[in-house]
């Protein structure tokens, strides 16, 4: 059967125009009576079995390194919903890998005070180091790279997260760092919270089931002095007073500010305007 040029066009872009996709194959038997008994565990905490999507979504995670269609179709089994009900929510939340990715997940906080601190410079560096993109893995399936949002760690800033454990004021050169050593599988330590292991395994731990490792459940991150300020404050504790010299002392405060590599100061190539992953002008209603 012969396409036209439209027809083929959109086949190149990955929407079918021929037959339903088929049903997602199921796991392997052996596979799938260990879920099956790890499922019922995570459903049995909650009165309603519905709200144990979540976690059943991270336990298919752990599994293959991703939320495949044969995961979701076990989930939408295990709970009695449908595959679209399952569908909607594995696509809603960020933590639901769509795709192959890494054993590791090195994401870089580029919201304001991160990105004005080195976020911006600190992933555009990555991207250049690893050779890949946003959302993109290293050709050793090693580490996946992205921007990520907001993880309540300014006071650490700029932040580095991998497996959702914090690397916090990092530069342009202990990130890369960190990274080779990721790659070289040399023993990398997190600044708080628990040593390090891989995505699959952080899955099964997010699905709710015990971190059998050794000092692992001990470890844990604590805020910084800044985040406490305030508490201290409440709590009628006095902090010492800051000497502030003006600008017009001759203080070092008349030095001008240092160059921030952010979207957020002078427009450049950052993770704001990733030229592989353009987000296009925004325009406004009715344009």
């Amino acid at each position: 059967m012969t396409t036209t040029p439209s027809e083929q066009g959109v086949q190149a872009q990955g929407v079918s125009l021929g037959m339903p996709q088929l049903p997602a194959p199921d796991y392997p038997d052996d596979v799938r009576a260990r879920l099956e008994a790890d499922a019922r565990e995570v459903i049995a905490r909650y009165p309603d079995s519905r709200s144990a999507l979540l976690p059943l979504l991270h336990l298919v995670q752990s599994e293959e390194g991703h939320v495949t269609r044969t995961g979701m179709q076990f989930c939408a089994d295990m709970l009695d919903l449908t595959t679209a009900e399952v569908t909607a929510v594995a696509t809603f939340y960020t933590m639901y890998r769509r795709k192959p990715s890494g054993d590791y997940q090195v994401g870089v906080c580029t919201n304001t005070l991160c990105a004005v601190m080195g976020g911006d410079a600190i992933f555009e560096a990555l991207q250049d180091h690893l050779g890949v993109g946003n959302g993109e893995t290293t050709d050793d399936g090693k580490v996946t790279l992205e921007h990520i949002e907001c993880n309540a760690a300014c006071d650490f800033a700029p932040v580095v997260m991998v497996n959702w454990e914090f690397f916090d004021n990092q530069t342009v050169q202990t990130a890369k760092r960190l990274v080779d050593d990721l790659r070289a599988g040399a023993q990398v330590e997190p600044t708080r919270g628990a040593p390090m292991c891989t995505f699959k395994e952080t899955a099964r731990v997010l699905a709710g089931f015990p971190d059998e490792r050794p000092g692992a459940v001990e470890a844990g991150g604590s805020a910084g002095p800044a985040s406490l300020t305030g508490l201290r404050l409440a709590k009628g504790e006095t902090t010492p007073a800051r000497v502030v010299h003006p600008r017009a002392s001759g203080g070092p405060q008349d030095q001008p500010p240092a160059e921030h590599l952010s979207s957020h100061d002078a427009p450049q190539r950052t993770s704001a305007s990733d030229p592989a992953h353009p987000a296009g002008p925004v325009s406004e209603e009715g344009e």
